[in-house]
């Protein structure tokens, strides 16, 4: 290990919103480095022109500031390997693959797709492997005149040493591949365009990366990297084979892995549902690692605090958004008071909150927040939670009108807006019994004596502590509104 520290990287490509899976991967690597003192290198895997776009790379990072990510070397930060878009080192990639041709690690490969698709099918029929063929490997000097002459342009590939490669991954123990099932493989396009197969591992070896923690989709390619890793040693480019520890996939709906395509893969989603970053995170942990077998619920802290990558399960993640939402859940309940109103904050103006900015009531809305924060999912549930405060009138929820107003509600109303007259509307308690009394008049339970006044009042059939909520709204309003409940229910 470099200099007795860890040194981890996430390497993204600017490409398309963040998604959960990549939020996962980038959580392990920091965790493990804050746990071990080392460093967390961000770099940004932007070779690709035709995909990546400025707009994803600033997205990316605004992602790792929301989620409270913080990298020793990277992008707007700087660091002693520099630059850390990929993009800004081409010129390193060139000479690299230039020594490795020199040395005899790659060579010019001038097999047409054509070609090499026949070659795989005949393979395939013949029950070989169907992985490249080495046809261009001791190409002579006569072959590449003609080859050239015929106008072909040559890709670089790597030259695969004849041997089975075995390594320790952290995750899931040793691993052999043989030879037979890794074939030489290409470094540079045709246009003279480094690949990821190149550029990843000459980063990670020239940014002395001593742990590479990422998904188990990437698996296959260890060997080949392990391989180039050597050879760049040999070279002097490279001073040691990194650690790898392969990441379990993340499933989707119908047990599939979870594509970034899907839906609920999307961490602008959770954003936009006000997930708590720290509730994010928490539940993103779990999907292959555990604090203790008796305990969802801990701060990132704790998580850094216990984390090792040796600890993480090889078997696949299920995502579970109900899960996802209690955990966010059991988070916004650990906020102080003062914090919860503040993280609502969006939700409560535009474009989420229907209600004008000049009826915003700030005395209303911190007398309801206690009572709000221990019955959110998601801090956007907030707003249709506490918009009877501030609209003129309540929501019109036909589907909740018809489900409380039953035959007798008419009555009901009356005999609960005479008792809620007399009521002290400093007490939520007064109010209870004057609702429970006016019930009890007409035979029926708390639960159903309540459904209509709720329904009259707020607009719905579900909501906060009804009680509480008419204190707040106060008694001119609330009367008001079961007025205008009973004169509809008249028309």
């Amino acid at each position: 290990m470099a200099n007795g520290s860890v040194r981890v990287r996430f390497c993204p490509s600017p490409t398309g919103n963040p998604h959960v899976g990549l939020v996962r991967t980038a959580l392990f690597n920091w965790a493990y480095a804050r746990h071990t003192g080392g460093t967390f290198v961000f770099r940004i895997e932007d070779t690709d022109a035709a995909r990546d776009s400025e707009e994803s790379y600033e997205q990316l990072l605004d992602s790792l500031r929301w989620l409270g990510f913080t990298w020793d070397e990277g992008p707007e930060v700087g660091g002693p390997h520099a630059p850390y878009r990929q993009s800004q080192r081409m010129e390193t990639y060139k000479e690299v693959a230039e020594k490795l041709k020199d040395a005899g690690h790659a060579y010019s490969c001038y097999c047409t797709a054509s070609e090499l698709e026949e070659r795989r099918d005949a393979a395939r029929a013949a029950g070989r492997p169907s992985g490249y063929d080495g046809k261009c490997r001791e190409v002579t000097p006569e072959q590449k005149a003609r080859y050239e002459a015929e106008g072909r342009e040559p890709i670089v590939r790597f030259r695969m040493p004849d041997e089975t490669i075995t390594f320790t991954d952290l995750v899931r123990g040793e691993l052999t591949f043989t030879p037979e099932n890794v074939p030489d493989y290409g470094i540079v396009r045709a246009n003279g365009a480094p690949l990821y197969t190149l550029v990843n591992p000459v980063d990670d070896a020239l940014m002395e990366i001593t742990h590479v923690l990422r998904g188990e989709d990437l698996l296959s390619s260890t060997p080949r990297q392990i391989a180039l890793y050597k050879a760049l040693i040999e070279l002097g480019i490279a001073k040691e084979v990194p650690s790898f520890g392969h990441l379990p996939y993340v499933m989707g709906e119908g047990n599939k892995k979870l594509s970034k395509r899907d839906p609920q893969s999307s961490l602008n989603l959770y954003r936009e549902r006000g997930f708590l970053p720290e509730g994010l995170l928490n539940y993103l942990s779990l999907l292959g690692w555990s604090l203790s077998a008796d305990q969802d619920i801990f701060t990132i802290e704790e998580m850094v605090a216990a984390f090792d990558v040796a600890d993480v399960n090889p078997n696949p993640a299920r995502f579970d958004l109900k899960k996802a939402e209690a955990i966010n859940a059991d988070h916004i309940r650990l906020l102080d008071v003062k914090e919860f109103t503040e993280r609502c904050a969006p939700w409560l103006r535009a474009p989420f909150a229907p209600w004008a900015p000049e009826d915003f009531d700030e005395a209303k809305w911190e007398a309801i927040a206690p009572h709000a924060q221990t019955r959110l999912k998601v801090l956007s549930e907030i707003t249709e939670n506490v918009d009877f405060l501030f609209l003129p009138e309540p929501a019109e929820d036909e589907a909740s009108w018809a489900k409380a107003m039953k035959e007798g509600s008419d009555a009901l109303l009356r005999t609960a807006r005479e008792k809620l007259e007399s009521a002290d509307w400093t007490s939520a308690e007064s109010l209870k019994e004057a609702v429970l009394a006016a019930g009890e008049a007409h035979g029926l339970k708390l639960g159903k004596a309540q459904a209509p006044v709720r329904v009259a009042v707020t607009g719905r059939t579900v909501g906060l502590p009804l009680f509480e909520s008419l204190e707040i709204l106060g008694k001119e309003k609330t009367l008001a509104r079961i007025d205008a409940a009973l004169a509809k229910l008249a028309a």
